[in-house]
């Protein structure tokens, strides 16, 4: 594999396993506080008495937890250049403390363009320690194409 993942490397199928993480009370305390203040992500007395029974994770929470592992397993190694767009972000199952949540990044098409870069569509999902999905995010990447000269590599 190259040191580098570019969109040659990338083929429809291909799923990346991202780790996993741990979601503690205080995160969820915090993030709520800082850009979610609703109490079900604030206040764990409030949230107890909601349908939920419980403090559970902002749904922004959730999206920067699969963004941070998308990050340190494959897009810190790869030519990305930017995001393009998000089509569908779905909560399906909430995350409470103590939640350790699974990531995963499967490729589901790319597209070369002419101007030496790549459309990559993908799917990530997150799931729960049971096996619950509890995110499912799609949405496009662009990406570089390897330099004329450049070594072969291959996805993880």
């Amino acid at each position: 594999m190259s040191a580098v993942l570019y969109a040659e490397d990338l083929r429809p199928g291909t799923v990346f396993e991202l780790g996993s993480t741990k979601i503690s009370k205080e995160e969820i305390l915090d993030f709520g506080r800082r850009f979610d203040p609703l109490p079900l992500h604030t206040d764990e007395g409030a949230a107890a008495t909601s349908r939920f029974g419980g403090l559970i994770a902002s749904g922004f929470h959730t999206a920067a937890v699969l963004q941070r592992l998308l990050v340190d397993a494959v897009f810190s190694r790869a030519a990305l250049i930017a995001g393009r767009e998000i089509d569908s972000l779905r909560m399906r199952a909430p995350v409470r403390p103590g939640d350790v949540l699974h990531g995963t990044l499967e490729i589901v098409e790319v597209r070369p363009r002419d101007d030496g870069t790549a459309v990559v569509r993908s799917r990530g999902t997150l799931t729960n320690d049971s096996g619950t999905v509890v995110m499912e995010l799609q949405g496009e990447t662009l990406w570089e194409h390897r330099p004329a000269g450049g070594s072969e590599g291959g996805a993880a």
